[in-house]
């Protein structure tokens, strides 16, 4: 069997009451998401989630814990993510940086304006993990190896 799940990563980082963001091109359309991405080779989880978030948003993260681990299938290719969740503090933000082709901004968003665009989100699990958060769904860093 050749079948194998994509290994990802996200970050969630909450500052006032405001979650980071990417607002980014996907499949021709225009969506939100966490910073997230797939793991490189030779790279762990942990590393693997500063990297994105530092590509696709500018940056410099410390990560606390982890939210969750979960699967998704999305229904347009029939890809399964395996996809680890983690919590994160921003360090520093370096707004001169290039972002990751296909972003076209970050952006630091409220529950409530997530919800407002709904319509919008990557996938359903872009808002059930915020949710999962929000509820106080929280494990310590050192569950991921």
């Amino acid at each position: 069997m050749t079948w194998a799940p994509h290994v990802t990563v996200a970050t969630i980082i909450e500052r006032d009451n405001r979650f980071l963001m990417v607002y980014e091109e996907a499949d021709g359309k225009k969506v939100y998401n966490q910073p997230a991405g797939h793991l490189d080779p030779n790279e762990t989880l942990k590393e693997a989630a500063i990297r994105e978030t530092l590509e696709e948003t500018g940056w410099t993260v410390e990560l606390t814990g982890v939210v969750g681990v979960n699967l998704y299938t999305a229904p347009s290719n029939g890809i399964t993510y395996f996809r680890t969740t983690f919590i994160a503090n921003v360090v520093s933000h370096d707004a001169a940086r290039t972002l990751d082709t296909g972003i076209i901004e970050a952006v630091w968003l409220t529950y409530e304006e997530l919800l407002a665009r709904k319509d919008q989100l990557r996938s359903p699990m872009t808002l059930q993990i915020i949710e999962e958060y929000l509820a106080g769904r929280r494990f310590p860093l050192n569950v991921v190896g």
